[in-house]
This record gives C-alpha cells, structure tokens and sequence, in this order.
C-alpha cells in the first residue's frame, strides 16, 4: 500500500504572538487522515521570506507528497507566502488572468453585497493575483484571495489563505479533483474503546502487546488526569487501500484488545 505523505505549514507572526489560534493544522489534519493519507510534521512559523523558503525546502528535501500551507496569501506586505514560494523555487511572480478574473467576481458580488465600499482592482487587491509561474488559482467560495495549486519535483504544493473558512471552502471545493487523483480509493478508520481505570499504566501492557502483534493498527491509550471517574479511552487505526481490509485489521485487533485488558482485570466499558 502507498500511503499519501503530507506536511502542514501554518504561516504569520499571528500564530506565533498567540494572537490567533490555529485550527487549521487540526483541521487539515483530520482530513488528511480521513482521505487515507498521513501527515508526517506540521510547522509554525513567522511571515519571514528566507524562514519560509527554507521550510519549503526542507519539506521537498524530504520527498513530501503534498505540502500544504496555510496564510499569508492576503493584500498587505506581510502576506508573502506566494513571494516567498516563488522565490524558493527560482520561479517568477506573475499576474495570472484566472485568478484576476476570480478576484473580478469576488469583489463584485461583494460590492453588490455591500461588503465593501467598491468592486474596483486596486493595487492591493491585484497583488492576490501575483502567482508563482506555473500556479494554478483555486476558486475561493467564501473570500477573496484564491487558493493556489504548484507541481515541483514530484510533490504538490497548495497554498490556502488563512481564514479557516476560506481554507475549508477551498479544500472542499476547488481541491477536490486533485485529491481524488492523489488520494485513489484510500480509506482510514478508527475505533473507540473505553475501558474502566484512570490509570493508564495499568493498561500500558495490553497497549504495548497490541501495537506488537497488529503492525498495521495504531493503537493509542488517552492518558486523563487522575481523579474520581476511572474510565480512559483506547484508540485503534487503520489506513489501506480497501476499506474491508481496514476493517478486518480493526475486528482482529479490537478482539485481542478485548482479551489482553479483561486478562489484566479491566473492564471494557463501551467500543
């Protein structure tokens, strides 16, 4: 099975003042899970062209699949994500006519809206049309600047603007025939079973001996503060290529699971 490998960078100094919380990564995260494939690293750093370029470039380095960032992608001097892509790559900046077209619309049907005081194209707004050369502009549904897709050595790039709204609007979207053709027929599942102690060594055990003898289930006790309520929670995963496949991974490892706490004295309270 080929699993689909990903890395998230989340970009603005926003981020990292604690001003803005992100939910993108998370979001993205489980996404990326739920279409089969797995996110190897997510990353937070600052509007800074040269820390930018050298994310990018670790992250090709590494052979990522699909690289996807989050921010900077707005009309004011510090959302240079697509500068700073551009000038990672050695590839000019260009004013593509698809994304001034989508940016057209965009401001029209806000200006008809009355969101905004006119639908002209100033500087500012044409500078979200500035894509690396060789960007494809991805219709954004909720916002103004499109989301941008760029094939490089091998992996795919895609740039989201940093609005979780836009971000998830485009993913659903405009992305969509991209991840069906990355993605194929993948299928990932997850199992909850919750047991009765607060104490997770109790169970470390059975966890360790399932996580030896099923190799292609993740299996992940949730460590709880002590307290009153003994339950706590286990969770199995699965990822293939065939959902029955992950199905049956689940089934036998969940049985065993059964038999490895109830042989510890632990009572399986739900899952």
């Amino acid at each position: 099975m080929s699993v689909v490998n990903a890395e998230i960078i989340a970009i603005g100094n926003e981020l990292l003042i604690g001003d803005v919380q992100d939910t993108n990564t998370a979001w993205l995260c489980a996404r990326i899970t739920g279409l089969g494939g797995v996110v190897r690293r997510a990353t937070l750093i600052p509007d800074d062209r040269q820390i930018i370029a050298e994310t990018l470039h670790a992250a090709l380095a590494r052979g990522t699949q699909l690289i996807l960032t989050c921010g900077g992608l707005g009309p004011t001097d510090d959302d240079m994500t697509l500068a700073s892509l551009a000038y990672a790559l050695g590839l000019p900046l260009l004013e593509s006519p698809e994304a001034l077209a989508m940016l057209t619309e965009s401001f029209q049907r806000f200006y008809r809206a009355g969101y905004t005081h006119n639908p002209d194209l100033t500087p500012e707004r044409r500078k979200m049309a500035m894509l690396p050369a060789g960007g494809q502009p991805l219709a954004n549904p909720v916002g103004a600047a499109p989301g941008v897709l760029l094939r490089h050595a091998g992996s795919v790039i895609v740039c989201f603007p940093g609005v979780p709204e836009e971000l998830i609007g485009i993913f659903e979207g405009a992305l969509g025939p991209l991840l069906r053709d990355l993605f194929g027929t993948g299928c990932y599942d997850e199992w909850v079973v919750e047991v009765r102690t607060g104490d997770e060594s109790q169970l470390a055990p059975a966890v360790n001996r399932l996580q030896r003898d099923h190799p292609g289930v993740y299996v992940k006790s949730r460590a709880r503060p002590y307290g009153a309520t003994p339950r706590l929670k286990i969770t199995l995963c699965a990822r293939g290529d065939d959902c029955r496949e992950v199905s049956r991974l689940l089934q036998a490892a969940r049985q065993d699971l059964g038999a490895a706490v109830s042989a510890l004295g632990i009572e399986i309270i739900s899952g």
